[in-house]
């Protein structure tokens, strides 16, 4: 068997870096912590996430038939909102997803 030439490995690079999703692919996350105004826990006392009031960053995800939630980002309490509430990510910052959570 011969050897490859170095162009049919470049080839064979090419082809397989195609296939495989590039760092362009996934979602970039280099929004910078807001000041977020936190109005009280979400679902009850003990719940990390956080219903948010309106300041100067979330005035853009507000919506008056949702509730604008916070909770810090890779949490069982963010994987459970997004799980039991139909919650849709509206926004993530270095240390947050936002949620909109349609009121029932």
């Amino acid at each position: 068997m011969k050897p490859l030439g170095l162009t049919a490995l470049m080839v064979i690079a090419s082809s397989l870096t195609a296939c495989t999703p590039s760092s362009m692919d996934q979602p970039q996350i280099s929004e910078p912590d807001p000041e977020l105004n936190f109005v009280r826990p979400y679902r009850g006392a003990g719940d990390t996430c956080q219903l948010v009031g309106e300041n100067a960053f979330t005035v853009d995800f507000l919506d008056d038939a949702a509730d604008l939630v916070a909770c810090s980002t890779g949490t069982d309490d963010s994987a459970s909102l997004a799980a039991s509430e139909a919650a849709r990510v509206v926004t993530q910052t270095n240390s947050y997803t936002l949620y909109s959570v349609a009121r029932r």
